[in-house]
């Protein structure tokens, strides 16, 4: 290139072009300053985004902070190597264009890179000066950007670079950087809008290609703002343009409609150039792309929020189980204070038959009461951790309902309650349930409407099939209605959360875990049902629940099955205890002392002979080493040392046919459901839960 191309593109930095440069720069979100290119390098003009991004408040701030030099600029370990750099592109480019990266220490202390374009250039006034566009990298170092994305970035800015004219320098650099487009506007001696330009990269922005598509009118832009920002931005505009003093910055961000019709998100920052009256002449700004920035704090602070729910959930959950904890402790030391209280009792008084009597009778109820808290503490431990199934099978609906009232006679002859169940509009009864899981839903239900509503009062059961169940299901509603104490509006919200319980057992005079309205939702939950309540303090309860069911086909229906032991029904009455087992003989397999000598008592006092395995091991070596016949059931314990029962009832299962035909009944505290299906794929004839309930073994022993 000749001189003369070279003096084409020198920046003519006058007392007449610095305001234009300076209301150009002085607003823009993008940094800019000019040093001396001498040995001092002193600034001789910074705009506002530099100050801020050195975390300056003030430019006599930023001149205290950086010395107003270049070199207070550059971190000290990247200064040599910058300056070194930059002489060399300079010598080298015909262009006089030079780029760095490097590292700036904020009034903060913090670190930054940054993105260094720099124009070398002679000027009438200022002499030999540096105009240096910089751009915040901080994040794409974070990011470790791959080297040879980079280098392309970098070239392509370097190119981009070498193709600028010197009257668009200044703004080519900036739309180039922040990748923006521009707007322009021009006023008469009136103040009145002559014209309005828009720059193609805007166009493109808002996906339109040229003047026909966009014309050069304010409508073009305006038409497209956002409703709900529509008001506040023509505000900000016009007030900008009526600001005679010239100290209102025009910077606002909202969305515009696309062409294809879709609103991205924008930052326009603009400013007057003014008359001496303060009419404006030129209204200059640019559009900067933000949807991206917008959606990252969108998502940011969308997980800060659900972060702080999960924390508040986390801390209520800490003082539910706290509270939780300190019922339990009193719950069950209830009951276990009667169990020893009598117990101390009946052995003081052990000749006073009919008072001995009395005592068992209460320990017996406390132990009942104890097993039950222990049950649903479990219960709610089984479904949290996923290990509770439905298991389906084919039942009658009326049957299940008529059942309830049987298993609540006790409780509601005990308390004086008129109870009733009624049923409408049911004409499907068979249908495919979990009746284990149903009975325990509704017995929740009405066990505690029964528990709250006080003698004299009512709880009214009505259960309807709905007409609106889809092809193959039918659809029931039970509605369960008390005259009880009723519940607040505040614990009505949360009465299925775990651990909720709105009075102590000492304040109600009724105890319970505070779980089972959880482990009722639970299971209604699992059915894919619905289950909601409305009280009133003083008015009573009502709670709805509705499922639905599937209908057994014509072709393949359920057939009714039994209960958990593998043979007999939970129903079904035992015959009064008596010796009924003279001539047999009974294989304990038990590791506990204790529960060895409760078994054998209980077997023996019924006629059995006895015989006691200490674990697993010794029973299967028992069954081998005896003749066929002489055992006639295997009471089996699951958890014990060297073998368990599970591997112990295979062992046996695996001997020659005489011996492995022996029954087997798991005799164990492993009591749900899984425990009661792996014992029967162990190759057990079913299962009997610890505390032993006296009627089923009855029921085994019988059978024998």
């Amino acid at each position: 290139m000749n001189m003369q191309g070279k003096e084409d593109l020198l920046l003519i930095l006058n007392e007449q072009t610095f305001p234009i440069i300076e209301q150009i720069t002085m607003g823009m979100p993008g940094m800019f300053f000019i040093y001396h290119a001498d040995e001092k390098e002193e600034l001789v003009y910074t705009n506002n985004a530099l100050i801020q991004m050195y975390g300056c408040d003030t430019l006599e701030d930023f001149k205290e902070y950086t010395g107003y030099t270049f070199r207070g600029l550059v971190h000290p370990d990247d200064l040599e190597r910058v300056e070194q750099s930059i002489a060399h592109q300079i010598m080298n480019s015909e262009n006089n264009l030079d780029y760095e990266e490097y590292r700036i220490i904020c009034k903060d202390g913090s670190i930054r890179w940054v993105e260094d374009y720099g124009h070398f250039v002679h000027t009438d006034t200022y002499g030999d000066v540096f105009y240096v566009f910089l751009e915040d990298a901080t994040e794409r170092y974070l990011n470790m950007q791959k080297a040879a994305q980079v280098e392309e970035l970098l070239e392509e800015k370097r190119k981009a670079l070498e193709k600028l004219e010197h009257e668009t320098t200044a703004l080519r650099i900036i739309h180039e950087i922040l990748e923006s487009g521009m707007w322009s506007m021009e006023f008469d001696e009136n103040g009145r809008m002559e014209s309005v330009f828009w720059s193609d990269e805007f166009r493109r922005m808002v996906g339109y290609k040229d003047e026909i598509d966009f014309p050069n009118v304010l409508e073009s832009w305006s038409d497209l703002l956002h409703e709900d920002e529509k008001e506040h931005v023509l505000s900000e505009y016009y007030s900008t343009i009526e600001d005679r003093t010239g100290k209102k910055i025009y910077d606002v961000e909202y969305r515009l409609l696309t062409k294809n019709r879709e609103y991205r998100w924008f930052r326009a920052a603009g400013k007057l150039s003014r008359r001496g009256d303060g009419t404006p002449i030129s209204y200059i700004g640019i559009f900067v792309d933000i949807t991206e920035s917008k959606r990252m704090d969108r998502e940011f602070r969308e997980q800060k929020r659900m972060l702080e729910d999960a924390l508040k959930q986390a801390q209520r959950s800490n003082r539910a189980k706290t509270v939780f904890l300190n019922n339990m402790s009193h719950d069950i030391r209830t009951p276990m204070n009667a169990i020893i209280g009598f117990t101390d009792l009946a052995v003081s008084r052990i000749d006073n038959k009919e008072a001995v009597a009395d005592y068992l009778s209460k320990i017996m109820t406390s132990s009942r009461h104890l097993l039950s808290l222990i049950n649903n503490v479990l219960d709610m431990s089984h479904i949290e951790s996923g290990k509770v199934h439905l298991e389906e099978k084919e039942y009658n609906i009326l049957d299940i309902i008529h059942e309830q009232a049987a298993m609540v006679q006790a409780d509601v002859g005990a308390r004086q309650i008129d109870f009733s169940i009624e049923t409408r509009d049911i004409v499907h009864e068979e249908v495919i349930c979990d009746k284990l899981r149903l009975n325990q839903i509704l017995l929740n239900v009405v066990g505690n409407a029964l528990k709250f509503t006080p003698p004299k009062g009512s709880v009214r059961v009505y259960v309807a099939e709905k007409a609106d169940a889809p092809d193959g299901y039918a659809c029931y509603e039970f509605r369960i209605r008390d005259t009880g104490i009723g519940m607040s509006r505040d614990f009505l919200k949360d009465i299925f959360e775990p651990f909720e319980r709105e009075r102590t057992s000492t304040v109600s005079k009724t105890q319970g875990t505070g779980l089972g309205m959880a482990i009722t939702k639970s299971f209604v939950d699992m059915m894919k049902g619905t289950i909601t309540a409305e009280s009133e303090v003083g008015k009573g309860t009502e709670f709805k629940i509705v499922l639905s069911f599937r209908l057994p086909d014509e072709t393949g229906r359920f057939s009714k099955k039994e209960e958990a032991d593998g043979i007999y029904a939970e129903d079904e009455k035992a015959d009064d205890a008596g010796s009924f087992g003279e001539g047999k003989t009974i294989l304990l397999a038990e590791d506990n002392e204790l529960n060895q000598e409760i078994a054998v008592a209980v077997l023996e006092e019924r006629g059995f002979a006895v015989d006691v395995a200490d674990d697993g091991a010794i029973a299967v070596e028992k069954i081998r080493e005896a003749e066929p016949g002489t055992y006639d059931l295997i009471l089996m314990d699951i958890q014990m040392p060297v073998m368990n029962g599970y591997e112990a009832a295979e062992k046996i299962r695996e001997l020659d046919e005489e011996r492995s035909r022996v029954p087997i009944f798991a005799m164990t505290a492993n009591a749900f459901d899984e425990d009661k299906k792996q014992a029967l794929e162990a190759g057990m004839n079913g299962h009997i839960g610890k505390p032993i309930e006296m009627d089923k073994l009855d029921r085994i022993l019988k059978s024998l």
